[in-house]
């Protein structure tokens, strides 16, 4: 079967045993497959799914879906950034701040400033590594 994309201005063939489908159905199944198919990909770069916490069934489902709640959340806060971040970096960034109190759209707007800001902000805290106590 072959689709033509007006857009592309290029000829797909698709070999198919779907005879009952028309090649336009079968161009857009592939191409919903193939989203699936990098959205697999991103999961199991940026998420730990090598090994699960649980060794059953209902365990293992809860950690898939955990991380797929988790990159989607990612997805959202990418989308809401002016700044430009690779998702792997942005990733990154985020697991390594996942316990400091911090605004997490500004500071991946602007990281330097941030924690520079967020440093900044009470000096009569204690400091843990300060020579100076």
């Amino acid at each position: 079967m072959a689709y033509y994309d007006s857009k592309k201005d290029k000829v797909y063939v698709y070999i198919s045993n779907q005879l009952e489908l028309d090649a336009e159905q079968i161009a857009l199944i592939y191409k919903k497959r193939w989203e699936i198919e990098v959205f697999f990909k991103y999961l199991k770069q940026n998420f730990p799914l090598k090994y699960f916490l649980g060794d059953n069934q209902n365990a293992i489902e809860i950690q898939i879906w955990v991380a797929n709640i988790a990159m989607l959340l990612l997805q959202v806060i990418k989308k809401a950034l002016k700044r430009k971040w690779a998702f792997s970096n942005m990733v990154s960034m985020v697991r390594f701040h996942m316990m400091s109190y911090i605004c997490l759209i500004s500071f991946l707007n602007d990281p330097e400033k941030s924690w520079i800001k967020q440093n900044s902000t009470n000096p009569n805290q204690f400091k843990l590594f300060d020579s100076s106590a």
